[in-house]
């Protein structure tokens, strides 16, 4: 994610060439997307030139400038071989030069061939990722809440649909004192620039189950959406803000590092967020959530069939290959990724930042039976596992700008202040949807 909105470092850029006998092979250049990894991805390309005798160039863009980055990096002699395209919005600008990789040795071995990018059937770009995010729960606050007269459930396996969710989280909060929680849940960070939570994350439920209603695809251009589920996205909504450790009134001044930190010190019970939060977790200061703890329920908002859904799973960021750059340069950039994803580079991929590597979850089957050891990666392979559960997959790749979505987000801290009725979001959502994606039509 994240991707621009879970970067946590200040963005710096950092650029790794290392000349060699490489004359005739091609050379790689890597603009990456996430600051927080620059060094990773230096140590990576430092070690794959030493390996092969191929010149790798890594330069990192810094935080929130990835789009502008690129656009000046393509204007050069020498462009990037490999960048990062965002999903199918991204794609309307950068598809001109995204190579056909349908028959390149990753693609072979995605473990879900819905996970690439695509034109039509086309494959055009490849994730790097998958992450996963949902309701994350602290196992010991829950088995107190468990042993109370009383209690709504005996296990958190009984929670499998809004309804018992919400009798949970609601005689939680009437027991709180005797919990030792301020809230069942963290702070719903509604501060502009930290609500992405909301405005992207959580709208992607109700989204995608109206997508999947009418059998849109979302790698093609999505022109207007009915919000078809609004009430249930309200119904998670109001169960975050009126079961929180903040007053609803006040979640304007509120940051994402706050809600972390709410959980991290035993304020909270529950958050909604993805797996790439675990290392924020243990950061913070007087942490008490032990790692083992640590787990994760699905955003449950009271739809149809809903006791077989999953996390939402996926990935917003796809590796694309320059189809400009030389052929040799075309060939040596594949050779790379697929010397990291599918030969000894792997090891890369799934060790964590502390042991130089990027904590990826990789949907690629030569990763069969590794993943990063943090307890939620762990916990987001467990539920990719599950029999008879289904994923829900990243559609808000199709949002159609992040006006739109900067949109949403201050219209729900007018709901939640109370300032702003629930249709009135939901008419603004519309309204705002249909005028964005026609505005990225005509640019």
């Amino acid at each position: 994610m994240r991707r621009k909105h879970k970067f946590l470092c200040s963005g710096r850029r950092s650029v790794w060439c290392l000349h060699s006998s490489g004359a005739g092979k091609g050379q790689v250049y890597y603009l990456n997307f996430k600051p927080e990894q620059a060094d990773q991805f230096s140590a990576i390309a430092k070690a794959y030139t030493e390996k092969t005798g191929v010149q790798v160039k890594v330069q990192t863009a810094a935080s929130g400038t990835y789009e502008q980055t690129l656009k000046s990096e393509m204007a050069k002699s020498d462009a990037p071989t490999i960048f990062i395209c965002n999903g199918p919005v991204g794609y309307k600008t950068w598809g001109s030069y995204c190579a056909d990789l349908t028959n390149a040795d990753m693609t072979k071995h995605l473990t879900d061939n819905s996970l690439a990018l695509k034109d039509g059937s086309k494959v055009v770009g490849l994730p790097l990722a998958v992450e996963g995010y949902g309701i994350i729960y602290n196992q010991a606050i829950m088995d107190k809440y468990f042993k109370l007269d009383g209690a709504k459930a005996k296990s958190v396996d009984e929670i499998n649909n809004f309804a018992k969710l919400k009798a949970v989280v609601e005689d939680m909060t009437a027991k709180k004192s005797k919990l030792g929680i301020k809230g069942v849940f963290a702070s719903t960070s509604l501060k502009s620039g930290e609500d992405w939570r909301w405005q992207t994350h959580l709208a992607n439920v109700p989204i995608t189950h109206e997508l999947q209603d009418s059998n849109i695809n979302v790698n093609s251009s999505v022109k207007e959406i009915q919000f078809k589920y609004a009430n249930e996205y309200k119904n998670i909504f109001d169960l975050y803000l009126n079961n929180s450790v903040t007053d609803k009134k006040m979640l304007g001044s509120k940051s994402v590092g706050d809600s972390t930190g709410e959980f991290a010190l035993g304020q909270a019970a529950m958050m909604q967020n993805g797996n790439w939060v675990w290392s924020d977790i243990g950061k913070v200061d007087g942490n008490v959530v032990d790692k083992n703890d640590v787990k994760f329920l699905p955003i449950y908002t009271g739809h149809s069939g809903e006791e077989k859904q999953g996390l939402c799973i996926g990935t917003e960021n796809f590796a694309c290959i320059n189809n400009k750059a030389s052929a040799a340069d075309q060939k040596a950039s594949q050779d790379f990724l697929n010397w990291l994803y599918t030969g000894e580079g792997m090891d890369y991929v799934t060790k964590n930042a502390t042991d130089g590597g990027l904590g990826f979850i990789a949907p690629y089957d030569t990763f069969k039976g590794k993943s990063p050891d943090d307890p939620l990666a762990k916990q987001v392979s467990e539920w990719q596992n599950k029999s008879g559960i289904k994923t829900v997959p990243w559609d808000f790749t199709c949002f159609p700008s992040q006006n739109f979505k900067n949109k949403f987000g201050a219209d729900l801290l007018s709901y939640a202040q109370g300032q702003k009725s629930w249709d009135d979001v939901k008419s603004d959502v519309v309204k705002t949807w249909k005028t964005e994606a026609a505005a990225s039509t005509q640019s």
